[in-house]
């Protein structure tokens, strides 16, 4: 994050969005609808019969038939897609029927790295900046009881607020503002109305699109009181991150990334995600070069000031393998063990890297070191 950035600014934006959070909690939760004695009757009928997983027109089994790896399950109906004004700037995939970027397929299979000019350099700033502000804010509803709609709610209004698209949103048809991911989901999972509960983890990946750039970051948050196994999953990979951004210079080739990240988590007993990998970014959400986080993969490109790029490691408690459930998008550990992750959009500079989405606060580091 450019140190001159003004951190006024960033108060008011976050002062005006926490007051909005009391309105915010509790939209989307439904009232009882059976009265004391229809209640009573279903007690009684329900003893010698299975569970229904529609409680209180929630559906926590809309896909008959498919075998969860986890304790996890989704909580339909979702929501319908939120709107975005008018009159802010939109990525060519926001009214595409399928959600496709022509601008992302034109240069599908290029490995080509786009060294950015300064005024793309300082459009990065930009956008990184008011990608955090809004990651900061919904930092603040991850609580007991808080649903990852009502987060996504809060991420949406956040967005717009700041004259921006969220990224996320209609990109590919994904459905939300937002990416959140509970426990053994290790990223793309959908917001919808399940409460966060005490000892869950919960990854908030934000992306959002202004003045024609994308910013990209993402940070995994502690529910309440957590065991000691998920504060060290969560704590390593952080670590994992940090210690890979370290070494992000000039000549350094992207496919060392993953030889620090995997043998960090590997001394801490975790596993590395293969599946998905950090990416570039700029006018495009994703882009060349592909980054992956495990060791001795095989991409492409050397590192060159000008670059800009993410790294994003996921890393699991059992087994690095996954599944998709039939959502088409949801990624979880195959074994229902839990996952974490972070994310930074890095700068590569003439002798090292801007972290574009660092924190302002508490010295640039994560928001779940201060809930340790």
């Amino acid at each position: 994050m450019r140190q001159g950035s003004q951190t006024s600014v960033s108060y008011l934006h976050q002062t005006r969005n926490s007051r909005l959070l009391l309105l915010f909690t509790g939209l989307f939760q439904r009232e009882l609808g059976d009265s004391q004695v229809a209640a009573q009757k279903k007690e009684d009928k329900s003893q010698n019969e299975p569970k229904n997983c529609v409680e209180k027109d929630i559906n926590t089994d809309p896909w008959p038939g498919y075998r969860y790896t986890g304790k996890l399950h989704p909580h339909y109906p979702l929501t319908p897609m939120r709107l975005v004004p008018g009159d802010i700037q939109r990525p060519d995939y926001a009214d595409h029927p399928r959600g496709m970027s022509e601008s992302e397929q034109s240069l599908k299979g290029t490995s080509q790295i786009k060294i950015l000019s300064p005024e793309d350099i300082e459009g990065m700033r930009i956008v990184c900046k008011l990608a955090r502000e809004v990651l900061d804010i919904a930092a603040i509803m991850v609580k007991p009881g808080v649903t990852t709609e009502e987060i996504d709610h809060t991420v949406h209004l956040a967005c717009t607020a700041r004259n921006c698209y969220p990224s996320p949103l209609n990109y590919y048809n994904f459905p939300k503002s937002c990416c959140t991911s509970v426990n053994e989901v290790i990223c793309h999972g959908i917001p919808d109305r399940r409460p966060l509960q005490e000892g869950d983890i919960l990854n908030v990946d934000i992306t959002v699109y202004h003045n024609g750039f994308h910013g990209d970051l993402n940070e995994t948050f502690f529910v309440g009181d957590v065991e000691d196994g998920a504060r060290k999953l969560v704590q390593t990979t952080y670590e994992c991150l940090m210690q890979a951004i370290d070494s992000v210079k000039p000549g350094i080739r992207y496919r060392e990334l993953g030889n620090i990240i995997q043998k960090h988590a590997q001394a801490n007993g975790f596993s590395v995600v293969r599946s998905y990998c950090g990416h570039g970014i700029h006018r495009l959400f994703h882009t060349a070069p592909n980054v992956p986080h495990y060791a001795k993969n095989k991409a492409v490109g050397v590192m060159k000031p000008g670059h800009v790029f993410t790294i994003e490691p996921m890393i699991c408690e059992g087994g690095w393998q996954d599944e998709t459930w039939p959502d088409g998008w949801t990624a979880v550990t195959r074994d229902g063990k839990r996952s974490a992750q972070f994310e930074h959009t890095l700068l590569v500079t003439e002798t090292g890297c801007e972290i574009l989405t660092r924190r302002l606060e508490d010295n640039g580091c994560a928001h779940f070191l201060s809930q340790v």
